[in-house]
């Protein structure tokens, strides 16, 4: 990264050896553009192991505990894995996004609690292929984000995701056709809960593993927020997906309300294009 020059009028791609990169990594605001293309997914690794509370010089918190910090915009990253290996600690961020336009695509984050923390309100994310996983609200924060033939994995009885959807964002996170799985031992899975009360997370054509909870959404002890959150789920599959046992403030989407939840409305008319556009040089 210290050899890339800042604000770069073309995409500057860096691409990354096999081998385990032991590092805190950031892609400062001033070099937007920057695509990581690794030479394998499950070899290429970068991994830290910073936790909320972690003796050091400077106050580690839940923020600044990542492993790679992304703030700036139009990065784009392909085969390769983000970790934090701080273990069963608390908070313990593998990836924070805090920048707009960003594509995840084919790459592993992994943790524990607070995984993936998309913390840039008002901007939007797209993740294509990847396999996440963690422990309690392992993906969370203000972003839009669309997650499509993901993998998500529950490694304890916990929470999925913690939106804190900004509220005059129409879209919080939307899972389409992704994988819901679990540990052995972990049966007792909630979809979400809010972290903020404008918390917007819909599941659409996923297949739900029975570690889902019947009830499938929670409330973090805040009543009010059931008025104003969003959780939805359109047309899942699989022993989790118990659409008559949710909560009765979460939503069944209707077919005219799913028709909604286009990567163009999503994600907006320019972003969507900019992917559609990298993706068809890829075939």
């Amino acid at each position: 990264m210290n050899a890339v020059t800042g604000l770069p009028s073309e995409r500057v791609t860096l691409f990354i050896k096999n081998g385990t990169y032991h590092e805190k990594l950031i892609i400062p605001a001033l070099i937007p553009k920057i695509s990581f293309i690794g030479e394998s997914r499950e070899k290429t690794i970068i991994t830290y192991d910073d936790y909320s509370g972690k003796p050091s010089n400077i106050r580690i918190g839940t923020s600044n505990s990542y492993t790679v910090l992304i703030e700036g915009n139009d990065f784009y990253a392909e085969n390769l894995t983000i970790q934090n290996t701080a273990g069963t600690v608390g908070q313990a961020v593998a990836l924070n996004i805090n920048a707009n336009r960003v594509i995840i695509n084919n790459c592993s984050l992994l943790g524990n609690q607070d995984t993936l923390f998309t913390s840039a309100g008002g901007a939007a994310n797209y993740f294509k292929d990847c396999y996440i996983e963690g422990t309690t609200d392992f993906i969370f924060g203000d972003a839009t984000t669309l997650f499509e033939n993901c993998t998500i994995h529950s490694k304890k009885n916990s929470y999925i995701t913690a939106a804190s959807t900004r509220q005059e964002s129409s879209f919080g996170y939307v899972f389409k056709n992704c994988k819901l799985t679990a540990d052995e031992n972990t049966t007792q899975v909630y979809l979400g809960r809010p972290w903020k009360n404008y918390a917007k997370t819909v599941f659409m054509n996923c297949e739900m593993g029975k570690h889902i909870r019947p009830e499938g959404w929670h409330n973090w002890s805040k009543p009010d927020a059931e008025k104003t959150t969003f959780y939805g789920e359109y047309k899942c599959t699989g022993a989790g997906f118990q659409p008559k046992k949710r909560v009765a403030w979460s939503h069944q989407l209707k077919r005219a309300e799913a028709k909604k939840y286009t990567m163009e409305n999503i994600l907006g008319l320019d972003f969507s294009k900019t992917i559609k556009e990298m993706y068809s040089i890829k075939k």
